[in-house]
């Protein structure tokens, strides 16, 4: 059984980042007490989340399931997007965006391969 789910996971995060080209990461739920499981997942700032929730934090998407939490960067890693080199990629950390655009005239974007 958990084969059959760490290869779903697997191929869901493979399918994540071939569509958005970001950075992922699973943290496995951890069972310290079988008489007392968790009732949702713990994020790095030791904040509980309810299986089945989802947030936002420093433009990672995360959500909580019983298999753990699983998070992904909203915003594209520049060594995974082919740039051309006329473009440069330009990052709003504040919208957690990003966006391709001519160095020329950055109000005109570009198209990415």
């Amino acid at each position: 059984m958990q084969q059959k789910v760490a290869l779903r996971v697997i191929v869901c995060l493979l399918g994540l980042v071939v569509m958005c080209h970001c950075d992922c990461f699973i943290q496995e739920l951890v069972i310290k007490d079988l008489n007392n499981p968790p009732k949702g997942c713990v994020d790095k700032d030791g904040k509980q989340h309810a299986f089945g929730s989802e947030w936002v934090k420093d433009c990672y998407d995360c959500s909580c399931s019983q298999d753990g939490m699983s998070c992904c960067n909203k915003i594209p890693d520049p060594d995974t997007v082919d740039i051309p080199t006329d473009c440069e990629l330009v990052v709003n950390k504040e919208a957690c965006s990003a966006k391709v655009v001519l160095k020329s005239d950055k109000t005109k974007e570009c198209s990415t391969l």
